[in-house]
């Protein structure tokens, strides 16, 4: 599981990288990966409108939306599931909620 930097680390870093230290001798000093440098960079960039792509606001708005749709998506699977055993032992509404 990869580890887990408080934002006052990641601002730490990506300032020192954008003011020109070198990533691998980051890396080392931090004990982290390059490549989570060089994301921090990228992910810095798009929320400074620098580059093109989905800035972190929106990513965790998609992110949340996403595990909305798989909970939606397994209270669905369950309703049909619990509808198909219904039918298949011939069960219905009880006689005094059937609605006309």
């Amino acid at each position: 599981m990869p580890n887990s930097y408080s934002a006052e680390v990641r601002r730490q870093v990506v300032d020192l990288a954008r003011s020109g230290t070198r990533v691998a001798q980051l890396a080392d000093a931090f004990g982290m990966r390059q490549t989570t440098i060089y994301n921090w960079c990228k992910q810095e960039r798009i929320d400074r409108g620098e580059a093109p792509g989905l800035n972190t606001e929106g990513q965790m708005e998609l992110a949340a939306a996403k595990r909305r749709i798989r909970q939606l998506e397994t209270e669905l699977a369950l309703s049909r599931k619990v509808n198909e055993v219904f039918l298949d032992q011939n069960l219905g509404p009880k006689p005094g909620l059937r609605r006309t």
